[in-house]
């Protein structure tokens, strides 16, 4: 029996690491195609910063509606439909013809990614739970990995001038298929949450936990609104800026993604030996220097170099935050990520809104100094995580050795 339930843990593991790494393929496919889509509607970096408020929307309110439902219903169900709705919503803004059809396809866009992301946290943290050791970056790991692949894939079809549209809908179909495809493998719910207890478990958290979890989500706002300008605006700096080609901006992001997956592949054991405030405390201070350099970058290498030292900084932070509040409550671990990543997610709606109206009064690469400071702050707060939930550790020496890619 003990054998079958390691197979089925270990084979949600995986299903997880797939879902994982579909919202960071998707997502960064999304990304690479920022400029070409930019070009073909037509409109400046002001108005898109505005479209870009509505994909953070959408993403907000997917989280607020998700979390909730994740706990009731159990990520099981919840996941797949979040992955596929994630996954056909990408082609939306290559469909787009103006900026109105641009702003809506973002918001169901925002809307698909917004759902996967709560409620994979959330399935996330009932795998982690049962691994009784830290594997939460190990997750995000993935993410970034699938990030760098849709870099990866997105320079050589822009350096191929493939159609934006003819991509992007043969990666939404794909997608789709995967999302279903992997979905057997999900955990159920745990069988010790039954139909009455989500709810007053939600009670309890509102009772005992909201400061815990509201002071999560604050530094969850600084570091996603400073992640979100790698996301938004990394390709556009080196275009725009220091004249890249459209295929060595997609760098940028390229190299922002990949140092986010090597700094998630050791942040569990870091986090085991030396805690996460210590990844949130020392990682955001390095942000901080990493996006100053991306700021007064001279030259296209020592940029993409600046991007990459930015994603090993923030690499461990959002992990060791969404890791905190779904164990805070495991009975309610859908709605407390959700308030934290809803939070973040308000960060990462706010950051286009700022950047885009500012670059009216000064460069781009200029306004990169108000996520340095918000790195700042979070790495003067982290202090805070102290109080916020862990995941359960074994005590075995062994157990915290094995590798993040084990199992």
């Amino acid at each position: 029996m003990f054998e079958g339930m390691t197979r089925s843990l270990r084979s949600a593991r995986r299903a997880t690491f797939a879902y994982f790494a579909l919202n960071g393929f998707v997502l960064g496919m999304w990304i690479v195609h920022i400029p070409a889509i930019e070009h073909r509607v037509g409109i400046s970096h002001a108005v898109l910063g505005w479209l870009l408020l509505l994909l953070g929307a959408g993403a907000f309110a997917g989280m607020q509606l998700v979390g909730p439902l994740t706990d009731r219903f159990g990520a099981r169900r919840v996941v797949p439909l979040s992955a596929a709705l994630c996954g056909a919503s990408l082609v939306l803004p290559a469909l787009a013809g103006d900026a109105w059809t641009l702003g809506a396809a973002l918001l169901v866009f925002g809307l698909g990614n917004g759902s996967l992301d709560v409620s994979m946290n959330a399935h996330a943290v009932q795998v982690e739970a049962g691994y009784k050791r830290p594997i939460m970056s190990a997750f995000h790991a993935v993410f970034s990995i699938g990030g760098v692949l849709a870099a990866l894939v997105g320079a050589r079809a822009l350096g191929w001038s493939w159609s934006t549209t003819a991509t992007l809908t043969v990666v939404s179909l794909l997608a789709v298929v995967g999302a279903v495809a992997v979905a057997p493998a999900l955990l159920p719910r745990s069988p010790t949450v039954g139909p009455a207890e989500p709810a007053a478990a939600e009670s309890t958290t509102r009772r005992t936990t909201p400061l815990r979890i509201w002071a999560l989500a604050a530094l969850a706002l600084m570091l996603m609104l400073s992640e979100g300008i790698a996301n938004d605006w990394s390709a556009l700096a080196l275009r725009d800026v220091l004249d890249a080609p459209a295929a060595t901006a997609a760098l940028a992001y390229g190299a922002f993604a990949t140092a986010m997956t090597i700094g998630r592949l050791l942040a569990d054991r870091v986090a085991a030996r030396f805690g996460p405030v210590a990844i949130v405390r020392y990682g955001s201070a390095l942000a901080a220097v990493a996006l100053t350099l991306v700021a007064v970058a001279p030259s296209i290498p020592l940029a993409i170099t600046g991007w990459a030292l930015f994603g090993i900084g923030l690499s461990g932070t959002v992990p060791q935050l969404f890791s905190a509040a779904g164990h805070a409550d495991p009975a309610a671990a859908g709605a407390n990520v959700s308030r934290v990543a809803g939070l973040g997610y308000l960060g990462v709606l706010a950051g286009p809104a700022i950047i885009g109206p500012l670059t009216h009064l000064m460069p781009l690469n200029h306004t990169f100094f108000l996520p340095v400071a918000f790195c700042v702050a979070a790495a003067l707060s982290a202090h805070i995580l102290r109080a916020g939930g862990a995941p359960p550790q074994r005590q075995d020496d062994h157990a915290m050795a094995v590798d993040v890619n084990a199992g």
